[in-house]
This record gives structure tokens, C-alpha cells and sequence, in this order.
């Protein structure tokens, strides 16, 4: 089948991809050069582990290729995945300004029957925005009577194993309410429904609200585990745990229960803002969607408060080492993460920082800029040299085991303060190291 991919960043070109495995003839089409210039060369703008391989395998056959050119990417495709970005708005709601451009574009250049897939995270009624775009566009063209058809697709990828989740979804969720659309959906999808259906066809708007319902969900566990791990601390409990006798009821399950230093990445905040922001649009707010965004915002700050505590408001002269600057391993993307939150906090009290991440290194140069008092190091042992305390942020496997005896050596004092709950306090305090997990007692 030819299909369309629209827009290169996480859903889009994991999505053209993994199509492309499958035996599709696959276009990837982005507005900006610089990205199709990677992406021909054979490299990848992002890291998303065996992304690359995907691609490179897929280029080499012949089934996927790049281009800035629109109007042969518009006639490629039968189905065309829209994946470009849905920022939020200064308000908070989903700004749809590349959706709707790219349904223009679509158009004013298609001149047979197109299925457009909503792809991308967006509120509910956007595929009626898209739909009334491309027929503004139709009319506008002399050609109001071309048929084609809307359907919300929202993709349900994890950042750092966004390769296995295409590969093998434990749901596709369609939003269809054309015959046509919903068989050449089924047929694109075939291949990721040989051993079971996983595909639920329901109405564009049913489908529109799922994606934002599952991140809203994910979201309140990932928040209501953090309050709790704020009170498990004032009463001398051990928030792991309570995560392991909860999570074993199977109507909880363990599944983001971690406690730590608070969500980030691409998806829940904004996805969250985007709901709250709808309903209270509609006159209906969502208070516990709310509270789980004020939560999450006082949880970024946590660690920061045990900094104070043990140190003081003024941190003038004091050196602290960042393990982890990525919103959570396995990928380079620091949107909204934790970090930015905590090396501001401590920058501002007067502190300097050490910082290293074994992958967001040149994404962190990008996003923080030129500054004297952060300073981005190549080695996990260089940011703790002469170092006040040590701030765990990410948990990337290279951090689970370090060595603790050189640690010590290493460190003006042997004080780590873990926002990810990596290591084991009974152990931290055998080893003469002043310890402070996230709920830990």
C-alpha cells in the first residue's frame, strides 16, 4: 500500500517505518531541509533505540524515503498519517496550527480519494477541523465533489520503546465513520494483527477522547503515587513498599506506580493542560486532572527542598552533581523534564552544577545554552568530583550500580539525594552515605 507520512518527529517517522517494514511503500514528507537532510544521509534526528536500523533497512529496499517536496508526498499516498506537533498554547490548549496546515496542503493537491489520519494527540472535534479544512480547500479548487475521508488514529508510543509498541500494540484504536477508510485501515494494519484483533473501531470523537484519557490516567497514578510518597515520608513508611503491596492487587497493578521526581516528556503535561483546558472551556472542571498538574509541578521541586534542607537558602559556593537531564531513559528529549526545574532552583540560590546524561548531552547544550553556572561534563565520575551532594534524576541503567566506595572519594561529602528511588537506603547507610530517597521513611 503507498502511504504518507506527515511530519518526522517521534509519531511520524516511527510511524512511516514500521509501515514501511511491513512491505509499504512509505514517503515521509517534513517542511524543514535540515531534518530531511539527516534522514537522507541515513541518520536519525532523534533517539529512539532500533529506530535507525528500521530505517536504514527500510531506505536500502527501496520502500521508505524523505522529502520536503508536498505535492509528491499529497499524490503518494492513499492514507496519509498526519504526526506533526500539537504544542500547547500560552492557555494551555493544543495549539492545531500544523494540523490544520497540513490538512490545507492536502487540499489543494489531492485529486483522488485520500484517507487522512489523525495521528498526532488532539482534542476532541479536530477531525471536524481537519475535515471542513480540506473541503474549504476542495471547494476553493472547483472540486467539492472529491470524496475522502477523516479518521483519528492516536498513537499510543513510548518514548525509548517506541519501535516495540508499533510493532506489537496491545491496542489500535480507529476512528472511522467511512466503510472505505475503516477496510483500508484494517488492511494497513493487518500485519500487527496475525496472532489476535487488537484494532477497536469506534467513533472519531470516541477515539479522539481515548488517547488524552490514557494519558490523563497514566498521569494521575504517576502524581498519586508521588503525594503519597510526600506522606509516607512524615510517617516513617517506605513508599517501595507500599508500591509492592499495592500493585500486587490486579486491579492496580504496578505499572506506573513509581515515585519520584515528577512526569515530563512530550505527552502528559501538555496532554493534560489540553483536557483541563478543554473541560473548563465546556464549564466543566476537571478537578482531580488539576490537582494531578499542581501535584506533578510541586513534585519537580522535591528534591530541590531536600537540597534547601540540608544546605540552606543560600547556595552560594556550593557544587551539586545532576545524574539524568532526560525526562526518563532510553531517549534524548528533555520537554518539560524534571532537570530544567531543578538546575533552575539551585542556579537561582547561587549554586554551580555538574551535569551529565549518557544520551541528551547535545539536546541539553541545545535547550540550556551558553551558561556559567551549569556545565555539562562527558563522565557520570566527573560531575561528582568535589561535589556537596549528588541529585539522581533519571534512571539510566549506568546509574544502578555505580561505585559507591570511589563515589565517596570522589564527593567534598557523601550525600545523595536519589528522585528516583534507585538505590537501597539500608545499603546507602552501611556505606556511610547520607541518603534520601523519594517516600523512603
Amino acid at each position: 500500500m503507498k502511504v504518507t507520512a506527515i511530519g518526522t518527529g517521534y509519531v511520524g517517522l516511527v510511524t512511516g517505518a514500521c509501515l514501511a517494514e511491513m512491505g509499504n511503500h512509505v514517503v515521509c514528507l517534513d517542511v524543514d531541509p535540515e531534518k530531511i537532510r539527516i534522514l537522507n544521509e541515513g541518520e536519525i534526528p532523534i533517539h529512539e533505540p532500533g529506530l535507525k536500523e528500521v530505517v536504514r533497512r527500510n531506505v536500502a529496499a527501496g520502500r521508505l524515503q524523505f522529502t520536503t517536496d508536498v505535492d509528491h508526498a499529497v499524490q503518494h499516498g492513499t492514507l496519509l498519517f498526519v504526526g506533526v506537533g500539537t504544542p500547547p498554547d500560552e492557555d494551555g490548549s493544543a495549539d492545531l496550527q500544523y494540523v490544520v496546515a497540513a490538512a490545507r496542503a492536502i487540499g489543494r493537491r489531492m485529486t483522488d480519494y485520500k484517507v487522512i489520519v489523525d495521528k498526532s494527540t488532539v482534542p476532541v472535534g479536530t477531525a471536524d477541523r481537519v475535515r471542513a479544512a480540506i473541503r474549504e480547500e476542495l471547494d476553493a479548487r472547483g472540486r467539492g465533489d472529491m470524496p475522502f475521508a477523516v479518521v483519528s488514529n492516536p498513537e499510543f508510543l513510548k518514548e525509548g520503546a517506541a519501535v516495540e509498541d508499533f510493532m506489537k500494540p496491545d491496542r489500535i484504536i480507529v476512528g472511522s465513520d467511512d466503510e472505505q477508510a475503516t477496510l483500508l485501515m484494517r488492511a494497513i494494519y493487518s500485519p500487527f494483527n496475525r496472532a489476535q484483533d487488537r484494532m477497536l473501531v469506534m467513533d472519531v470523537r470516541s477515539a479522539e477522547f481515548t488517547k488524552y484519557a490514557a494519558n490523563a490516567m497514566l498521569a494521575t497514578r504517576i502524581s498519586f503515587m508521588n503525594e503519597l510518597a510526600l506522606l509516607a515520608e512524615k510517617v516513617g513508611a517506605d513508599i517501595e513498599l507500599v508500591r509492592r503491596g499495592i500493585g500486587s492487587d490486579p486491579r492496580i497493578g504496578y505499572q506506573f506506580l513509581y515515585a519520584g521526581a515528577g512526569y515530563g516528556g512530550s505527552c502528559f503535561p501538555k496532554d493534560v493542560k489540553a483536557l483541563v483546558k478543554t473541560a473548563a472551556n465546556l464549564g466543566l472542571p476537571l478537578k482531580v486532572l488539576s490537582a494531578v498538574e499542581a501535584a506533578n509541578e510541586r513534585q519537580k521541586r522535591v528534591l530541590v527542598d531536600k537540597v534547601v534542607e540540608r544546605f540552606g537558602e543560600d547556595l552560594t559556593g556550593r557544587r551539586f552533581a545532576v545524574w539524568g537531564l532526560a525526562f526518563k531513559p532510553d531517549t534524548d528529549d528533555m520537554r518539560e523534564a524534571p532537570s530544567l526545574v531543578v538546575l533552575d532552583e539551585l542556579t537561582r540560590r547561587g549554586a554551580t552544577v555538574l551535569a551529565y546524561d549518557p544520551v541528551s548531552m547535545p539536546e541539553a547544550a541545545r535547550v540550556l545554552g551558553p551558561r556559567d553556572d551549569v556545565r555539562l561534563v562527558k563522565r557520570a565520575e566527573a560531575a561528582i568530583e568535589g561535589a556537596d551532594a549528588l541529585l539522581v534524576l533519571t534512571e539510566w541503567k549506568e546509574f544502578r550500580t555505580p561505585d559507591f566506595d570511589a563515589m565517596k572519594a570522589a564527593m567534598k561529602a557523601p550525600v545523595v539525594l536519589d528522585g528516583r528511588n534507585l538505590y537501597d537506603p539500608k545499603l546507602m547507610k552501611a556505606l556511610g552515605i547520607a541518603y534520601s530517597g523519594i517516600g523512603r521513611g
